[in-house]
């Protein structure tokens, strides 16, 4: 056991640094008098008793983490960190179950937003503040806030960086300390939070609605503090505002952190994924409009365009908010922005999905196969930009997008062979999977997860944590050879 005392080490400083955390919602609930202050006193007692104990009891053992290291204590922390996030919903609802507050507080976590709770309007403020602060947490990365945090105490945290950044290129950093990285992320983070939040407030919503939709919107999570998501308060500006954002939020981080650090706009020029995601997006948009103008689902050209506009942003970049029950749309529709939501979202934003990079990639490199089939002998390298992409990074994008397909099919005939529908099966696996949040039927947005049972509601979470991780960095925890000396 002493051989894993190096990773068991930070872990419990991270849950020591989780348990800090949840005295945001405990403050939150003081300040408004609800019912659920002891909730909170008893999960941070736990929290941070367990986090304390942990890192007490391995701190001889600690040292550099190497590669290995780093991934056990991603998928460790993943996993662990949602037993105590479900916490405050066990003690301030008794009736909920374990499975389905495991569920939320990982759904919270990895910024998925599919919820097996419903009442959210009559729900105390601190609770709904915590279900949305998880989102705003899990976001940018938990791993990547103590990044930043953990080299002042000792221990290096590039490996983690590494195994927490999505993306399939990871090896360029942005400053040359993986700290200096992480805090200038987040406080590109925090400024769009800020700008987001006061944004909604200014055009209606009151200051705690405006602040834990952000947390939802930066995130790309979901969960809203009204049963029926953003559609309650039926305001286009407060639409705009959401979409907005959730677009910023879809874009590459280090691209707004290089942006704000040189303090011009040129720099999205550079990147390489916007073209694409602004081509795809935009198109899909006005085509979707056409095609239900066909149908009389909405009364004229402006609202069908205000409804395709907004869920075709919110599902494709994971935001996963609604303001309407877009399930009543011809099946194609329903499944093309559904679709969207594998690929849209740019590497290194907080999005869910292959990431638009990984798109990119296999979209060039099937054109290549093409020309060689036309031309054997003709070199066609792949590239982004100027810069050709190495045959590891494809090889390591073509492993990643088949493991990607195979985990859909397989998860979704597990559901399916379980007693669900096919759609509502496929849909589920692939709103998880790309932490998007809602799906079809059964599990659209005008429904909740609750109508699955245990066995299901388990498979879900796993699907989230894959997802999340990026599924490779779970699946390498997963085998055998990893736990050989």
């Amino acid at each position: 056991m002493q051989r894993y005392h190096p990773v068991l080490n930070p872990l419990g400083l991270i849950i020591l640094i989780f348990g800090l955390l949840m005295g945001a919602p405990l403050a939150v609930s003081w300040f408004h008098a609800d019912n659920a202050l002891t909730a909170y006193d008893e999960s941070i007692l736990i929290t941070f008793t367990a986090g304390l104990l942990l890192w007490s009891s391995t701190r001889k053992g600690k040292r550099d983490l190497r590669v290995r290291d780093g991934f056990l204590l991603v998928v460790l922390t993943w996993v662990t960190l949602p037993l105590f996030a479900s916490l405050p919903l066990l003690l301030y609802l008794p009736e909920m179950s374990f499975t389905d507050a495991y569920f939320e507080a990982t759904s919270g976590l990895t910024a998925t937003g599919a919820t097996v709770m419903s009442g959210l309007d009559h729900l105390p403020v601190s609770i709904n503040f915590w279900r949305t602060f998880l989102h705003w947490i899990g976001g940018m990365g938990v791993i990547v806030l103590a990044v930043a945090i953990l080299p002042l105490l000792g221990i290096g945290g590039r490996q983690l960086f590494k195994a927490e950044t999505p993306g399939p290129m990871k090896e360029s950093s942005l400053t040359p300390r993986i700290a200096e990285t992480a805090k200038g992320l987040w406080t590109v983070y925090l400024l769009l939070t800020i700008a987001c939040t006061a944004s909604l407030n200014w055009l209606g919503m009151e200051f705690w609605d405006a602040l834990m939709h952000a947390f939802s919107i930066l995130g790309l999570g979901g969960f809203s503090t009204k049963d029926a998501s953003l559609g309650h308060f039926n305001s286009v500006p407060i639409e705009l505002v959401a979409m907005g954002f959730a677009l910023l939020s879809g874009i590459n981080f280090a691209t707004h952190f290089l942006a704000l650090r040189k303090r011009s706009i040129k720099v999205y020029a550079y990147d390489q994924e916007l073209p694409f995601y602004v081509l795809v997006l935009t198109v899909s948009i006005f085509g979707m409009t056409l095609y239900l103008m066909q149908f009389d689902v909405y009364a004229d050209v402006w609202n069908t365009l205000r409804y395709v506009a907004f869920h075709t942003i919110s599902l494709s970049t994971s935001l996963g908010f609604a303001t309407s029950d877009y399930t009543f749309w011809p099946m194609f529709a329903q499944l093309w922005i559904l679709f969207l939501g594998s690929f849209i979202a740019c590497s290194g934003s907080t999005g869910g999905g292959i990431k638009m990079m990984r798109a990119i990639i296999l979209y060039k490199q099937v054109f290549r196969e093409v020309l060689r089939a036309i031309h054997p002998a003709a070199t066609a390298p792949v590239r982004l930009g100027k810069t050709q992409v190495s045959d590891n990074i494809l090889h390591a994008v073509l492993a990643f997008s088949f493991i990607y397909m195979v985990t859909i099919v397989t998860l979704s005939l597990i559901l399916s062979a379980s007693g669900l529908e096919l759609i509502t099966a496929f849909s589920a696996v692939i709103a998880c999977l790309n932490n998007t949040g809602p799906g079809l039927n059964a599990v659209g947005p005008a429904s909740t997860y609750a109508v699955l049972n245990d066995f299901q509601t388990w498979l879900c979470t796993f699907a989230m944590l894959l997802g999340r991780l990026e599924i490779f960095t779970l699946l390498v925890v997963l085998t055998p050879s990893f736990w050989r000396k």
